[in-house]
């Protein structure tokens, strides 16, 4: 294959993957003003639908204007080469083959950040802060900003930095290496990435003696479930939305609460939530995951294996020096439909895993509680009840919130 050939063959996976999602996006908020299931009438009065409404078509419409956008600039980063162009400025510094890397993708990156921040404020502090959600500070957006870039350079460059190092120590054989580097970094961020990179950004406190305590401790007695971490984060510091997670294995498992999901839920309905966490320890579901996923890397790792020699690929972007770096950009287009297809699986599996955690739920400590909140957090965040079976095929990683209450009340 010619570099031309290869050029208008990335141009058209941009310009096809776009067009799909559009579609999808478009099907979608046809369905935005369905009337609700009988199921859920109970969740919004009129006033609270219409601003359900109204916040599902601004984001379509804000969606809308932000993916065209970052369409245009990588058909504009590929058709006057800029690849090239930063490729030469990165070269212009060091001839190191790394160093030349972490500059090429640093610019990138700070690029593409400088370009989209104005969107991410824009979301933050118009459409979240007209919709009640918002809590955040603008200094605490740049906080947000300035740690994360720092997180991007430490553990990005860092990584990016030691998968060219294999490459040039073992040529085809990299993958191997780097293969092993991602698995046990994935196993030590999902072990500990609570201790370490949650309080950059949280402030975690144990669960407070009380109510809510000893009838968590008490349901994790009675389905055996040794628990002694519970964390309460303070998410209200950015949003009034709610969540709660699990993380962590052994020693290390630990169950993270919203302080916002504390305020929003009763008691029986946050130990329903937490029931259905545990759930997806119980089951299995977290280690399928992690597993899951150093498997695909391994795959797209190998296949990264096979063509990242080859100098078509850095040529299709306009560079005649064949780099890692470079063919890594070209391969990461040509191997997203792969990815897609990888993403539609895991989404599928998830859906099922939520259902079987939902059943945990009910059969340890009941479905009224879980239905209530799940109720309840789908209001506080004015979630779309009626979205379209392909969107959800798609783009959930949940069943809809009309499935999982069938479920649970079957």
């Amino acid at each position: 294959m010619n570099p031309t050939t290869l050029f208008y063959i990335l141009i058209a996976i941009l310009i096809i993957s776009f067009i799909i999602d559009k579609i999808l996006d478009t099907l979608n908020a046809k369905h935005f003003d369905d009337k609700i299931s009988e199921k859920l009438a109970d969740i919004y009065n009129e006033d609270e639908y219409k601003k359900s409404q109204a916040y599902k078509k601004t984001n379509y419409t804000f969606s809308k204007f932000t993916s065209l956008f970052s369409l245009l600039l990588s058909l504009a980063f590929f058709f006057f080469d800029g690849f090239k162009l930063v490729d030469n400025f990165a070269r212009s510094y060091s001839q190191n083959s790394i160093l030349v890397a972490l500059i090429f993708f640093g610019i990138i990156m700070i690029g593409s950040d400088i370009l989209t921040t104005p969107f991410s404020y824009y979301k933050t502090f118009v459409i979240e802060e007209k919709f009640g959600f918002n809590t955040s500070t603008r200094k605490l957006f740049w906080l947000d900003k300035l740690k994360g870039l720092f997180m991007s350079i430490i553990l990005g460059g860092g990584i990016i930095s030691l998968i060219i190092w294999f490459y040039q120590l073992a040529g085809k054989d990299f993958w191997i290496y780097a293969w092993i580097l991602v698995a046990v970094f994935s196993i030590f961020m999902n072990m500990f990435y609570a201790k370490l990179i949650v309080p950059l950004f949280n402030k975690q406190t144990p669960l407070e003696e009380g109510e809510l305590k000893s009838a968590i401790e008490n349901y994790a007695k009675n389905v055996g479930f040794k628990l002694d971490n519970v964390f309460v984060i303070d998410g209200s510091k950015r949003s009034t939305k709610a969540n709660a997670y699990f993380s962590g294995f052994g020693s290390q498992k630990r169950v993270t609460l919203f302080d916002t999901l504390i305020n929003d839920l009763e008691t029986d309905e946050i130990v329903a939530v937490l029931a259905h966490e545990v759930g997806h320890y119980k089951r299995k579901h977290i280690l399928f995951n992690l597993t899951t996923s150093i498997l695909l890397t391994g795959f797209t790792l190998y296949i990264l294996s096979l063509f990242i020699k080859s100098p078509v690929l850095s040529e299709a972007l306009g560079v005649s020096l064949p780099s890692f770096h470079i063919g890594l950009i070209a391969f990461g287009v040509l191997y997203s439909p792969i990815s897609e297809i990888t993403g539609l699986f895991m989404n599928y599996v998830s859906r099922k895993f939520e259902y079987q955690a939902d059943n945990f739920a009910k059969e340890t400590f009941g479905a009224t509680p879980l239905i209530t909140s799940l109720k309840k957090l789908s209001k506080n965040s004015l979630s779309n009840l009626t979205p379209h079976p392909a969107y959800v095929f798609m783009h959930y990683s949940h069943p809809t919130l009309l499935e999982r209450i069938k479920n649970l009340e079957k």
